[in-house]
Parts: structure tokens; C-alpha cells; sequence
């Protein structure tokens, strides 16, 4: 039988605190932080606040480390409370200008101004000339570096909290030696869809300042607009950035159909979180997916006697019809 264990320190006390089963810890591929949920036992020791820290273990392992951000009483003796990790601090806004930074330097510009701990931060290597974001999340600041890194180098890289450590990492090395199949889980369902972030026509715009002229780089899938109409992204590209190549460059990203595999009560490991890459083979219907998979999202239920994972996965591949 696995043991789990509740740690939370309030003003240099430490309590180990009696919950409830079912403590859940929640993570997505980008945009939210990790999120642990756990009802507590209330006794006469036992007093704590919001932003105190929290701490997790399950079966000897490390599963999380945030901070209380909200309690909730249910009765005398049951708390009910959340805890969220670094990432929550993530959601402040602030403005800033950036030159001549790497996404990586710019998380660890990030974490120094908030006071966040970072851990493994991969070497970006793509150099971001210049940007501006004016009063945005941090959550967005990220995304929008990360976003230019991958459509310059094809390298995608996951954001997260590591039981107290802000990592970044080449999703790559995020593929994990688990399988899915239909047996794996109790029900699932599949959906493909050209209603969010499918475009088959990319425009960019960038103002000449020299000639006073405005070019234009459009490329574009004839075929799949045949297809589906016109799906149209449309952005702006810096004085020093080859419109042409980047266009291309974003077709390639976006001219797909998104796939999605929910699987639930799927049998629990504790190193599968948003952003992992899991083998799937499964025959869905209409085709067969035999290849890995990008975690979404992942719900992770622990009881004393097993570890249960409800997953949202995206396509990270080539499907096999």
C-alpha cells in the first residue's frame, strides 16, 4: 500500500497533516500553474494561513511542492484547500523590453524580479532581436518568446515547476517509456477539429520604414483551402526577420488538423505532467494512432491503495490510418 504524505509549514512549524483520500494535483501544458487539491482533518495542533507552503510525497517520491491560496471550511473538521506552485506568479503582469535575449534569459530575467527558484533551464539558442509587451502576464510573455523560438528553430520547449524549481526543457527529453492502449483505461474519447489554432493561409505584414512601403508575405495550402476555406493567421514581422521563411515557418505549425485523446482512470505515474510525451497505440475508430503523444492536460487522483490519471493527450505525430 503506498503512502502519501502532507506537509505544511506555517511560521516555522511544520504539520503533517491527516487528509482525506483523493488528494488530486493538476498540471497543463502551458498557460496554468500546477494545482494541488486536498481536504485536511482538522485538530487542535493543526493552524495554518494562505501562502504557506505545501508539500507532497507519494509511495517515497517527490509529487509537489506550491502554496496554500485558498481554504475552505465544510464543516468543524474538514479544510478543504488549494496550493498552486511557482507558476502561480506567473498570472502578475508587468511591462518590459526586451534585446537581443534568448527565451531562456528571459525566464531567468522573470524569476529574478519575482523572487522565483529555477532548476533545469535548457539553452534556447535563438536570440529575439527585440520585443515589447506592454502590461501582460508573465504566463504570456513566455509563451509569446517560446512561440518565436519554435517557429525559428522547430524546437518545442514545456515550462514548468519541478517540486519547487522553475525548469524549461527541450520537449524532447520530457518522452517518457509509457504506453496507452485500449485497455489502459476505462473510457475515451477522440476529436479532430480545424476550429482552433488550423490555419492554411499565413500573412505577414511589416512596415517599410526606408521606402514608406508595406510588404506582404503570404504563403498559403491551396489544396486544404479547397478543403476547408480560407483559415487565415495574420501577424507582423521585425525589420531584421525574413518574412518569406518565417511564413513558411508557421504554415508548417499551424496547417493541420488538431487531434485530441481524453483517456481516463488511466493506472498512475507520477512523472507523466503537461508537456510529457506518451506512447499511444490505439485503434480509434476510423484509424489508428501508433505514436507519441503530447500530455495536455493531466489529473492525477492518489489514494492510499492506487494512482489513477485522467489525461487530455494532442497529437505529437504522424497517425497511421
Amino acid at each position: 500500500m503506498a503512502k502519501s504524505q502532507l506537509l505544511i509549514i506555517s511560521q516555522g512549524r511544520t504539520f503533517e497533516c491527516a487528509v482525506e483520500e483523493g488528494v488530486v494535483w493538476e498540471t497543463k501544458r502551458k498557460g496554468s500553474p500546477g494545482k494541488l487539491t486536498f481536504n485536511v482533518i482538522k485538530d487542535e495542533k493543526l493552524g495554518f494561513y494562505e501562502g504557506d507552503a505545501v508539500q507532497f510525497h507519494y509511495d517515497g517520491k517527490e509529487i509537489f511542492f506550491g502554496y496554500v491560496f485558498s481554504k475552505k471550511r465544510s464543516n468543524n473538521r474538514i479544510i478543504s484547500v488549494t496550493a498552486y506552485d511557482q507558476l502561480r506568479y506567473f498570472k502578475n503582469k508587468d511591462t518590459y523590453v526586451f534585446k537581443n535575449k534568448t527565451a531562456a534569459q528571459v525566464l531567468q530575467k522573470l524569476a529574478s524580479d519575482f523572487q522565483l527558484k529555477t532548476g533545469i533551464v535548457a539553452d534556447t539558442k535563438h536570440i529575439i532581436p527585440s520585443r515589447v509587451e506592454d502590461n501582460q502576464e508573465l504566463f504570456t510573455i513566455m509563451e509569446n518568446v517560446l512561440s518565436e523560438t519554435t517557429n525559428y528553430t522547430k524546437e518545442i520547449y514545456i515550462l514548468y515547476d519541478d517540486f519547487g524549481s522553475l525548469c524549461l526543457r527541450n520537449i524532447k527529453e520530457l518522452e517518457l517509456d509509457l504506453l496507452i492502449d485500449e485497455q489502459s483505461g476505462e473510457t475515451f474519447d477522440y476529436t479532430t477539429s480545424i476550429d482552433d489554432g488550423t490555419y492554411n493561409k499565413i500573412k505577414l505584414v511589416r512596415e517599410n520604414k526606408e521606402t514608406g512601403r508595406r510588404e506582404i508575405f503570404i504563403a498559403q495550402d491551396s489544396e486544404n483551402i479547397n478543403n476547408w476555406g480560407i483559415l487565415q493567421y495574420t501577424d507582423t514581422v521585425g525589420e531584421k526577420e525574413n518574412g518569406i521563411v518565417k511564413a513558411d515557418s508557421l504554415l508548417k505549425l499551424y496547417n493541420l488538423k488538431s487531434r485530441k485523446l481524453n483517456i481516463n482512470q488511466v493506472f498512475g505515474d507520477k512523472r507523466v505532467r503537461g508537456g510529457s510525451k506518451i506512447g499511444v497505440y490505439m485503434y480509434l475508430g476510423d484509424l489508428t494512432v501508433q505514436n507519441y503523444m503530447i500530455v495536455d492536460s493531466v489529473k492525477h487522483t492518489f489514494y492510499e491503495s492506487d494512482h489513477r490519471m485522467d489525461l487530455t493527450l494532442m497529437d505529437g505525430g504522424e497517425f497511421i490510418a
